[in-house]
């Protein structure tokens, strides 16, 4: 039987293309949406009719005071897999509105079609996704888990790694599943592969054996050139190891890692090629923020002496390719070198305050987030 959003949805598609008053009738005969709300619950006698007899019913003028709660037009069987699910009518002069009938009856068996595998599509996938979230935190495999790896065709043999993908934008909505279904028929290089959403702001691939970082390098940014054509969407990748699918959560968790590192030009991350910024990570954010306090804090309101810095450890501390790149003097960049010494109490060129002045710029983001938060409340709490 066809459902009241469904009917709903006919209508609002349907209306725009004919002036004529249109209703759609379940199979009790029970009115289910109307472009006239009064109708919507009413009985209606010719769809009984049109269901019992599977074809299209003219109601006359006469008929209006035979039957119950009809109006003249005509009444359309809807069909679905060779089975009636409703009726559609349309109110007018039988003799004027007959010629849109057929249309009328297959658009509206298109848009239940395009319904019922939009539906299936959109159980499928969030079936994937649960079983993934299940497969995430169960330490042992159950026998319904089990079962259900078969049902959806899903090789838990075979070792994992996740790649967790991230919208950058905000206000960026949930994939629809036609995007989604796009994405997986695209990008999928390995029928083994599994692509879930996961949130409104993330998705999942489980990718099958172990890949090269070249490879799947490859594979993620295709799908960001993807977005940023298509979408005009910025996503970032964080990436976890190949690791025995039994063990799936600590890939999970690689790739999470990962994901945290991947902004600017590290738009994808992998989590085996992380060595410093592992121990960097466990960093309680009260110490990240002290140490900003303690070095670089005074060179917020010196924008072009940290723009200075972040160059110059970029380029390996080269005194001439930073000068080339900042299009200054060398005699300058010595200048601003200096000045970033005396304004920290650090030496950039010592390679021990280097690493400390390097380490207080990657913890500079969490500083700026943790004072912009402050600076809220207090507004908020004078």
């Amino acid at each position: 039987m066809i459902s009241k959003n469904l009917a709903k949805r006919i209508i609002n598609k349907v209306r725009n293309l004919l002036e004529e008053d249109l209703i759609v009738v379940d199979t009790t005969g029970t009115i289910i949406a109307s472009t006239d709300e009064q109708r919507v619950g009413h009985f209606h006698e010719g769809a009984v009719i049109t269901c019992r007899e599977q074809i299209k019913v003219i109601i006359s003028k006469a008929d209006e005071s035979t039957l119950q709660g009809v109006k003249a037009g005509i009444n359309l069987p809807i069909f679905f897999n060779e089975q009636i699910i409703g009726v559609i009518g349309i109110t007018g002069d039988p003799k004027q509105v007959s010629g849109y009938g057929e249309l009328l009856q297959k658009m509206t068996e298109l848009l239940v079609k395009e319904s019922y595998y939009f539906e299936q599509r959109e159980w499928e996938a969030r079936t994937r996704e649960l079983f993934v979230f299940d497969w995430m935190k169960q330490e042992q495999w159950s026998a319904s888990f089990l079962h259900q790896s078969t049902v959806l065709g899903v090789d838990i043999s075979v070792d994992r790694q996740v790649i967790i993908g991230y919208y950058k934008q905000p206000e960026v909505k949930q994939l629809s599943t036609d995007i989604w279904t796009d994405v997986i028929k695209q990008y999928s290089e390995d029928d083994e592969d599994i692509f879930v959403r996961w949130g409104t702001e993330q998705f999942l691939i489980l990718r099958a054996g172990h890949k090269s970082i070249a490879s799947t390098k490859r594979l993620l940014q295709q799908i960001q050139s993807y977005f940023a054509e298509q979408y005009q969407q910025v996503v970032l990748f964080g990436v976890g190891q190949a690791i025995e699918a039994k063990q799936l959560f600590q890939s999970f968790k690689q790739a999470e890692r990962a994901l945290q590192l991947a902004q600017g030009e590290r738009t994808v991350v992998f989590d085996e090629e992380l060595q410093l910024e592992i121990c960097l990570q466990e960093v309680s954010l009260a110490t990240r923020i002290e140490l900003v306090e303690r070095t670089i804090r005074p060179l917020l309101t010196e924008q072009e002496l940290l723009e200075t810095l972040k160059l110059f450890i970029t380029l390996n501390q080269s005194i001439k390719k930073t000068a080339e790149a900042l299009h200054i003097h060398i005699n300058t960049l010595h200048y601003r070198l200096k000045k970033i010494e005396n304004v920290t109490s650090l030496n950039p060129r010592d390679f021990h305050h280097l690493t400390t002045l390097s380490i207080a710029l990657t913890f500079l983001e969490d500083y700026l987030k943790n004072n912009y938060k402050n600076a809220l409340f207090s507004e908020v709490h004078p």
